[in-house]
């Protein structure tokens, strides 16, 4: 559970394409040179903007590269970028590339980005530069929308079949698809606090109808593992299970693929610090699963939903065996995958290999979720403890909010971006915690240039006080700021990459 100034991003989408040669005959002994960029101004709205920059080197190929580049207006500024490391002055600005993204060979292709402030117009650059070849070619004057547009109408028919392919994920037919949506928060809490299944939200037709008036293609839904059991004195048991089922069937059948995510689980940590919640039972989030329930739990979600891969199952939402064991990484990153008696655990972990394996065991081809340390902010050693799956499935599951320690474009670029090089990341929470919208506009963009899927916290009208609620009601009314700011940007976005 988490927290989160309306950019009402005006959909503008404009492309510029400069490509060519440089014509000049070289020395026998000098590289070949050339370049092609493709300039989109993605979104704008009054005095501001987001820009994608795709490059793509038509010469030898290159270790490094620094692109270039003049505005044309003296109010035009890069203000925030990402993928690459991005200076100006006056009007002359550069980017150049990072460790990650430098290599180019002959044909490769990289994408950068920024968000940029304007005054009184927002024109195009004439022209690029890559490491001093000047990049000619024809130019679109962007033209803005007064209001966002939507690039794919909502959902109709089922959701797709999901897997993963490479850093994709990828639909039966190969298309390369991104979840992008929204938490539906309750499933979590309102079994254990007496409020039912979903805290008195309703489960219909109308409720779903409203999701798609915000173009949203994916619904995370957090889960209780004692009240999917039915144990420890929950009422619930296989009343839980069904609810849950009926929600799934009608979500996926209007088009939208549902993130099952395992919560609230049971184990006590009584030697966390005050502000945590020190009950045994699944009441709050633990540092760990635990091995007494979690496998069982998935074993029962995975023979429930076995055959259906419009379900992604999230295996445990956020981590955080690295502050049990004194911050100590190595020690919080082998908990993780393995489980087992962890340092400042009381109790018995299970680790992601188990869930793995227990989801397996029952033929369940569904794609799965794998999270990381801190909250699953930090994503640092991901690859390096990734558990093994025998049909290579798994995506990242990442978190992002304001308040986390990886929380600028700067840290995404270094952390992030790399790991999305191999598999596919999803941004399964993130948020702000003033209602507002700006840290998250600039998360998405920067997702948006990465081809990541992401999923806000929370569809839940619960009034946004000082955190991350994006509705008014069920019917979808957004919040100021966070609401306003997330729809309009939600419906300029297509699944498809």
């Amino acid at each position: 559970m988490k927290h989160r100034h309306a950019l009402l991003a005006a959909g503008a989408a404009s492309a510029l394409v400069l490509g060519g040669i440089a014509t000049a005959t070289l020395p026998a002994s000098a590289a070949a040179s050339g370049c092609s960029v493709t300039y989109t101004v993605q979104s704008q709205w009054k005095g501001g903007f987001t820009a994608n920059v795709a490059i793509t080197n038509l010469g030898d190929p290159m270790s490094n590269w620094t692109l270039t580049f003049d505005f044309p207006n003296a109010s035009q500024r890069v203000t925030q970028g990402w993928s690459a490391t991005w200076t100006q002055s006056g009007a002359r600005v550069s980017a150049a590339s990072m460790t990650w993204n430098g290599s180019l060979g002959t044909g490769a292709s990289t994408s950068i980005g920024f968000l940029g402030a304007w005054n009184d117009a927002n024109p195009v650059p004439p022209s690029f530069a890559l490491n001093g070849t000047v990049c000619t070619g024809s130019v679109t004057t962007p033209t803005p929308s007064p209001s966002p547009t939507t690039t794919t109408p909502p959902p109709s028919g089922p959701a797709p079949a999901l897997r993963v392919s490479g850093n994709k994920i990828v639909t039966a037919d190969g298309k390369a698809y991104r979840l992008l949506g929204v938490s539906r928060s309750s499933g979590e809490f309102a079994c254990v606090q007496g409020k039912g299944l979903w805290d008195s939200g309703p489960v219909d037709q109308a409720s779903v109808d409203a999701m798609k008036t915000w173009n949203i293609h994916a619904v995370r839904i957090p889960l209780n593992e004692e009240c999917w059991l039915g144990v420890n004195g929950s009422p619930s048991g296989a009343t839980y299970q069904q609810g849950v089922k009926d929600y799934v069937d009608l979500l996926v059948a209007n088009g939208i693929n549902v993130i099952l995510d395992l919560h609230w689980t049971w184990g006590a940590y009584t030697n966390s610090p005050d502000w945590h919640c020190k009950d045994e039972h699944a009441t709050c989030q633990k540092p760990m699963p635990d091995a007494r329930y979690a496998p069982q739990f998935w074993t029962g979600v995975a023979n429930t939903f076995k055959g259906n891969d419009a379900v992604v199952f999230d295996l445990f939402n956020e981590p955080y065996p690295d502050m049990p064991a004194e911050w100590n990484k190595t020690l919080g990153w082998q908990c993780l995958r393995d489980g087992g008696t962890c340092t400042g655990l009381p109790y018995e972990a299970a680790g992601m290999q188990d869930l793995v394996d227990a989801v397996r065991a029952t033929g369940a081809t569904n794609m799965l979720m794998v999270s990381g340390l801190e909250w699953t902010n930090d994503m640092r050693e991901w690859l390096t403890y990734k558990p093994k799956d025998p049909l290579n499935n798994i995506a990242a599951s990442w978190h992002a909010y304001s308040f986390n320690a990886c929380a600028s474009e700067s840290c995404w670029d270094s952390q992030i971006a790399p790991l999305a090089q191999q598999v596919p990341v999803v941004i399964g929470e993130f948020g702000q915690d003033d209602c507002n919208f700006d840290y998250m506009q600039r998360l998405v963009t920067w997702a948006d240039a990465h081809d990541m899927g992401y999923l806000a916290w929370t569809w839940n009208p619960w009034g946004c006080t000082g955190g991350a609620v994006l509705i008014k009601d069920w019917a979808g009314t957004p919040e100021p700021g966070v609401g306003e700011g997330y729809k309009a940007h939600l419906l300029t976005q297509s699944p498809y990459v």
